[in-house]
């Protein structure tokens, strides 16, 4: 069994999956339902002899975070399994979900373009930078959502490895 606990506004569901998905318990009440996707990201769930059309609207993997529309009603879930939960008792559980606020340079280099200017919205993985480092061009990309406040280097500067080259707000 998947031991979970779920998290949507006040309440708190703790959720054990049978292996096939398809039953389990929910706080210490047994229940069966037939799941079937329709689309990528919706789904028709027969729950007690009640049907539910389920859409995944976003996921954020890192945070455990998803957005769902049940028959037209949105609900943000935020779903934690056994390791999040010794996480938490350890006072780690915010380690995945710290916003960085300085990007350094990773090696020294040349910059070779800017990719963004300064109040632009990022998202993970986005390119920032390329830095040319012993004549191979390394893009530099985004670590983290969020937006650039200030840009701390110009196209044709030289920098030197963990120099500051911008900041996140």
């Amino acid at each position: 069994m998947n031991n979970l606990k779920v998290y949507s506004d006040n309440n708190t569901y703790d959720v054990e999956l049978e292996k096939d998905l398809n039953s389990g318990v929910i706080n210490e009440k047994g229940f069966d339902w037939d799941v079937l996707q329709i689309k990528d990201n919706s789904f028709s769930v027969i729950k007690d002899n009640k049907s539910y059309n389920v859409e995944l609207l976003s996921v954020n993997k890192d945070e455990k975070r998803f957005f769902i529309k049940v028959n037209g009603l949105k609900y943000k879930l935020n779903i934690k399994d056994k390791y999040d939960e010794l996480l938490h008792s350890l006072g780690m559980d915010n380690l995945i979900s710290q916003k960085v606020g300085d990007l350094k340079a990773p090696m020294p280099g040349l910059v070779l373009d800017v990719s963004v200017l300064e109040g632009e919205e990022v998202k993970k993985g986005d390119t920032l930078l390329i830095l040319e480092a012993m004549k191979m061009e390394n893009v530099i990309k985004s670590p983290t959502d969020g937006v650039v406040k200030k840009i701390s280097i110009k196209k044709g500067e030289a920098v030197e490895k963990n120099q500051l080259i911008l900041n996140f707000e």
